[in-house]
């Protein structure tokens, strides 16, 4: 890959680089793109796009779920998510309203009183409302989105550490994540399409209910360039032996004799 951190990878390289994610790290769904429109016209644009049916309301994890299992192009507006709520509230499709932001829904079930119902909300990182009329997400693999404004994938912990040090191989960051507890959407795709950082998550109890989240997995979100870093750097360590999935040494066995390979 190129040393150029400007430029972002078309939608064909990122369907060769979700070929590549799928053989390194193996990962059990299809990594997908998401793409903000400030126009409904823009969006029908998309090559192969589907919308979910009249009348009928999602949760924005069922949708995301859509396009990672089933492999949709997806394009979502107000009129699709639960109206008022965090769910286009946190892509910005749509202002959750101000009894919703309250938190008064909350008490009794997420947390035991209004202050603390209030806070989750009033800390939740959202997309500016009004800007964008609807999001679309597509597979990488489609290449439709050129290039998405994000890149998310859901992996084991396992999987995600290694992407983690693919992303550090050339260039270290430290990545720390942020843990809204329920809403967790809001750590993962809404903390990076408001941040363009990359994003690490632990899904919530409703995208476990509602998305169908694996228990073992976690998200990620990323610009597509980042997503190119880490696949780069998922192909640097694996040529050093540092491959998933990971071959467990034994709780009983010295150290020194397999760190030795490594290290010398």
């Amino acid at each position: 890959m190129s040393d150029d951190t400007t430029g972002m990878p078309s939608g064909e390289e990122l369907k060769q680089l979700a070929a590549k994610l799928h053989e390194l790290l193996k990962i059990r769904t299809l990594p997908i793109g998401m793409k903000q429109y400030e126009s409904l016209e823009e969006m029908q644009a998309v090559p192969g796009i589907r919308f979910p049916k009249d009348g009928r309301h999602h949760t924005s994890c069922q949708l995301i779920t859509q396009s990672r299992i089933a492999g949709f192009t997806l394009g979502i507006t107000a009129a699709n998510v639960r109206p008022g709520s965090n769910c286009g509230g946190v892509m910005g499709i749509d202002a959750p309203s101000e009894e919703y932001l309250s938190g008064k829904n909350f008490v009794g079930v997420w947390f035991e009183n209004l202050e603390a119902a209030r806070a989750h909300q009033d800390q939740m990182t959202r997309q500016v409302a009004g800007k964008y009329v609807g999001t679309v997400m597509s597979p990488l693999r489609s290449g439709r989105l050129d290039p998405p404004d994000i890149v998310c994938f859901y992996a084991t912990p396992g999987q995600m550490i290694l992407f983690v040090n693919g992303l550090q191989w050339k260039r270290y960051k430290r990545y720390d994540m942020t843990i809204t507890g329920e809403t967790a959407c809001s750590d993962s795709w809404g903390r990076a399409l408001r941040t363009r950082e990359t994003s690490i998550s632990i899904p919530c109890y409703a995208e476990r209910r509602y998305g169908g989240v694996a228990d073992d997995e976690l998200l990620i979100a990323m610009p597509p360039d980042e997503f190119a870093r880490g696949i780069e750097g998922l192909e640097g360590i694996a040529k050093v032996g540092l491959r998933y999935p990971i071959p467990p040494y034994g709780a009983q066995m010295d150290p020194a004799e397999g760190m030795a390979v490594s290290y010398g």
